[in-house]
């Protein structure tokens, strides 16, 4: 065998000896635990969920979707300023999983879903900046309303909800658990509150999530 030979075949056992590299994920603060969940209540149906209304906005059925915290993002955790909601995205539901959450609503999955063009969103019931948990039984489809700026969608609408109250509750005007509990039962009852406050501050979110 010739030199050469030896060369290329000893550069390609190096190079399928290597480990793949993994997906980098942002990491979480010390004693996050990013596949944690405790549901709020049992989930007890897999199939035809119906999403209810309240103040005209839908909010997720209880039965399929009631909510679950994760019990180690701790109040401490998301006062400490080193919490990023990326760190827990996809650690205990894959995106597959959370997909299915189409189906148990009887809802089509949605073509070209994003930017401009997004009509859905696969979102927490309980936000991931409010303790949430990356778990299905934390995710519903949040679909509409068609014919509107994207700003206008109501899940566009939930965020501004979800920002205000993560700001309430590191600034220490929510208990963290009133707060869980009550985006879970109804975020709508927020939404006044919510508007009247990013009226007169700039809205942010919980840091970058990636």
């Amino acid at each position: 065998m010739s030199v050469d030979r030896r060369v290329r075949l000893a550069v390609l056992c190096c190079l399928f000896s290597l480990p793949l590299a993994s997906h980098a994920t942002t990491p979480c603060p010390s004693g996050v635990d990013p596949t944690a969940s405790e549901a709020l209540t049992q989930k007890t149906v897999q199939q035809h969920c119906a999403a209810k209304r309240s103040r005209n906005y839908p909010i997720p059925d209880p039965r399929c979707t009631p909510g679950a915290i994760n019990p180690t993002v701790t109040l401490a955790v998301l006062q400490g300023g080193k919490f990023r909601t990326g760190c827990e995205r996809n650690q205990a539901s894959s995106v597959a999983a959370k997909n299915q959450t189409y189906d148990e609503y009887d809802v089509p999955h949605p073509d070209d879903n994003r930017g401009r063009n997004q009509v859905c969103e696969l979102d927490h019931v309980v936000s991931l900046e409010l303790g949430g948990a990356d778990t299905v039984d934390n995710i519903w489809p949040q679909c509409g309303p068609d014919h509107v700026t994207l700003a206008k969608r109501y899940f566009k609408i939930k965020d501004g909800v979800e920002n205000y109250l993560a700001v309430q509750v590191r600034d220490g005007n929510i208990d963290l658990k009133t707060a869980q509990r009550g985006i879970a039962k109804d975020w709508t009852r927020y939404i006044s509150s919510s508007e009247t406050y990013w009226k007169s501050h700039d809205e942010h979110g919980f840091g970058l999530d990636e």
